[in-house]
Formats: C-alpha cells, structure tokens, sequence
C-alpha cells in the first residue's frame, strides 16, 4: 500500500511516500480502507521530534481518518465490511497518512448517512477533543461565558460551535480581523483580535467584555504565556482546560491569578484518556449525528493527496488555516 513515512525528525520534506506492506486485521482489530486522514498538530509535533508521545521514525503520522471498512478480525462485533465509518489511533502505532489501517474496534465509529468522509475525517480529535473539554470537563452550561482561544483552529471552530449549542455566550480569539470575523460566523458572540490585543490587552478585553467579572470557563487551546492570560480571564468559581502547549515555551503563572478565585484548572489529553480506558464511541455518535442534522459544520479549509502531504504539513504551519486541514487517498 502506499504511505507517507517521517524517516528523520526535521522540516516538512521528511514526509516521504513510500510502498509497505498491506496490514491485517488482528484479533479485536478492524482494517479500514482509508479516504481521508485529518492533519493535526500532534503530527507536525512528531515530524519534528517535539511530540513527547511519539516514538523514534521511521513513523507513519496521523491520528484520524474515514474510510470504509475491509475486513474484521476475530471477536469483532457490530462492525461489518463495506460500512463506512471514522477512527482513531494511537501515538505510536502506524498511523492514517496511509491507505489501509488495522484499528482497534473500540477506536472505530460507524458513520450516519449525510456525514462526507472529509468531514468524519476531522471528527475524531479535534471535534472529540472540543466536545470532552467543553461537555465533559468544563460542563458548560446555558447562560455561561465561554473563552475559546486561536478560535479559528480545528479544535477551536469546533469548541465555538459546541459552546454556542450548549446555550453560552462565547467569546473567540483569533490572531486576525478575517478570523475573529469567520468565528462570528460560527456563532462567536464576541470577538477579539489578539493582533490588536496582544497580551495582557487580550485580558483586558475578555475583562470589559463581562464587565469586569471574568469567563466561566476558558478553553486554552494554545499554552505557553496563553495560560497565564487564561488565568486572568476567567472569573470567580470558573473553569480553565488546557490541553496543549503548541507555543512551545513554558508557562509562567502568579498563582494569585487562580487561587483567590476559586477557580478550577482542568489538564485535557485525549490520547492519555483513551489509554486509561475512555470509549469513544458514545461521544463520536453523538457529535455524527449532530453534523449529519446540520447543528454542526465542519470546516475544511484545503484537501492535499497523500503523496502531498509536505505541503498540508506547511499549509498548517503557516498558521493561515480556518478549520481542518485534510488529506486524500486520490
């Protein structure tokens, strides 16, 4: 089958297309057949070697992806050959930049019909990791005041969609007036610039913005110097979810930011989840299902082919990206 391998840390060019061997099926295993993979920081982390879950190349990348499925191995049950369906995948286990796949049942989803595979393709982590931090984590509820940081982002357009459907105010940041703009369009109430507020002025925004009384909660999608914002702009009894640390720095806080708030600091990973023994499947049904109704759409900025992937890799460094970006077996 044909696969893009990383054979060395470094730059994008280290995506190399190569031939390997077709995988099977193993015990409680599912083999996909895979139309469109999603591209995720997590793989632009592991190209370069600052991934701290990924393992030494030669690595197949990728985290997500749709296909249809093959064949089923033993003690499967409730999936069968020729549907189509979603996955997800381990760190350090060949990963979606390919054309078939051997996935635990468990990390497998059937897809409803009106779902595409480009979209299924960018569900299972950005959209499942917007849904857990803000549903699950944080339980966001009606009438509250949500913060969604780098809004514009796959896991941020997801996490406005989700907040707004929750019955909150939302408050998106992104670095440019077309961003701030397009998470309006997604249902971002309020928006901030953070090329004109950088910083502490980003702060001081969500400030006036709920008249001095702080977020409810904050979905820090970012890290670094991001969370000490996060800790300033979330009020009394609130809830602050990191779950990266794209900036690549440390972060730096006063604890004076949080504890005479009272507010609670929630750390979110979703491979770590799955591997204390979270199933998927209930959540990834449910966010399904509500795309297929129409409550939530699914942006996908560019598609590449596989042998392209180099250039997606680029395409989501450059930070220019509104929503996913996707690759296809075509």
């Amino acid at each position: 089958m044909r696969a893009v391998r990383i054979e060395e840390f470094g730059g994008p060019e280290v995506l190399v297309p190569v031939e390997v061997a077709d995988p099977v099926a193993g015990p409680g295993e599912v083999l996909v057949r895979i139309e469109a993979a999603g591209v995720n920081r997590a793989d632009v982390l592991t190209r370069t070697g600052r991934y701290h879950r990924a393992g030494r190349p030669p690595l197949i990348p990728g985290l997500e992806a749709a296909g249809t499925v093959v064949a089923v191995g033993e003690g499967v049950s409730g999936i069968a050959a020729g549907q189509r369906v979603m996955a997800m995948g381990p760190v350090n286990e060949p990963g979606f930049y390919a054309e078939l796949a051997a996935v635990p049942a468990a990390q497998v989803t059937v897809l409803p019909d009106g779902v595409g595979m480009t979209e299924a393709a960018a569900l299972p982590v950005a959209w499942l990791t917007a849904w857990l931090c803000l549903r699950r984590v944080a339980r966001v509820t009606v009438g509250e005041t949500v913060v969604v940081h780098a809004a514009a982002s796959g896991v941020g357009s997801a996490a406005v969609q989700i907040a707004v459907d929750a019955g909150a105010r939302v408050i998106a940041l992104a670095s440019s007036a077309d961003k701030t703009a397009w998470a309006s369009e997604l249902g971002a109430q309020d928006t901030i610039d953070t090329s004109e507020h950088p910083g502490e002025a980003a702060v001081e925004e969500v400030l006036r913005l709920t008249a001095g009384q702080g977020a409810d909660v904050v979905l820090d999608t970012v890290g670094g110097a991001v969370f000490a914002q996060s800790l300033r702009q979330v009020g009394y009894a609130g809830r602050v979810v990191t779950l990266a640390n794209v900036a690549l720095e440390p972060s730096t806080v006063n604890t004076l930011d949080f504890y005479p708030k009272n507010v609670t600091i929630h750390g979110f990973q979703l491979t770590n989840r799955l591997e204390h023994g979270y199933a998927p499947g209930d959540d990834l049904n449910e966010i399904a299902r509500r795309v297929a109704e129409g409550t939530f759409r699914v942006p996908v900025e560019a598609t590449f082919p596989l042998a392209e992937a180099s250039r997606a890799h680029q395409r989501l460094e450059r930070r220019s990206n509104r929503g996913k970006v996707v690759l296809t077996m075509d």
